[in-house]
């Protein structure tokens, strides 16, 4: 695992020296630009791992700053329920106004704690593909809900009006404790750019754009 890592920081490196990957990584603090869009914790870096997989599948989700910065959380009262949580994440769309680079694919992560939250609204509005509905059927018709009364608002692409201001809602969830209740909503720009290398056993590679 350390060496997977440690050579997806020198690609990071590579590519940032030989492409046209733009440096935009600075200490937090100083904002001291590191060069090579490496540094503490960056990139980041995910490993999940599948019974019985045979083979490595890489996917890489570059995301600029316009639509991460529409990053939300709050601890709802469990007693706000189904309606409590659309009208915090239709307070998060109009407070998102132009920023994200609308039309946006919004993510939502629903139960778990703070960090679960968040990091299911990632997985949300970056991985999953444009069209596919969450497989919980009381999940799947929130999203619907929450996707036409977003085209509602008439933000429209770019804030300049109209009635595409999301291009999808997707939701993932986990069971939380009983007395609270975390919603967090991550929105991800139209470009919703990403790549995927997968290796086989044999060492073959396969590559697809990953797109929406």
């Amino acid at each position: 695992m350390t060496e997977l890592k440690a050579r997806i920081r020198r690609a990071c490196e590579r590519a940032t020296a030989e492409y046209p990957l733009r440096s935009n990584t600075v200490h937090p603090l100083t904002r001291k630009h590191t060069g090579t869009n490496t540094g503490e914790g960056i990139p980041i870096i995910k490993v999940e791992f599948l019974p019985d997989a045979d083979h490595l599948e890489i996917t890489m989700a570059p995301k600029g700053s316009g639509s991460e910065n529409m990053s939300f959380l709050r601890m709802l009262n469990p007693s706000e329920g189904r309606k409590g949580i659309k009208k915090y994440v239709l307070q998060c769309i109009f407070d998102s106004g132009a920023k994200p680079c609308p039309p946006m694919i919004v993510g939502v992560g629903l139960g778990g704690t703070s960090d679960v939250a968040m990091q299911l609204a990632k997985e949300a509005s970056t991985f999953r593909k444009i069209g596919t509905s969450n497989p919980d059927p009381e999940v799947a018709a929130l999203e619907r809900e929450l996707l036409e009364h977003i085209n509602q608002t008439g933000i429209g692409p770019q804030g300049l009006g109209g009635a595409s201001t999301a291009l999808a809602v997707n939701i993932e969830w986990a069971h939380t404790h009983i007395s609270h209740n975390p919603v967090a909503v991550n929105i991800q720009c139209w470009r919703g750019e990403r790549a995927t290398a997968t290796i086989a056993a044999d060492g073959k590679v396969s590559y697809g754009n990953g797109a929406s």
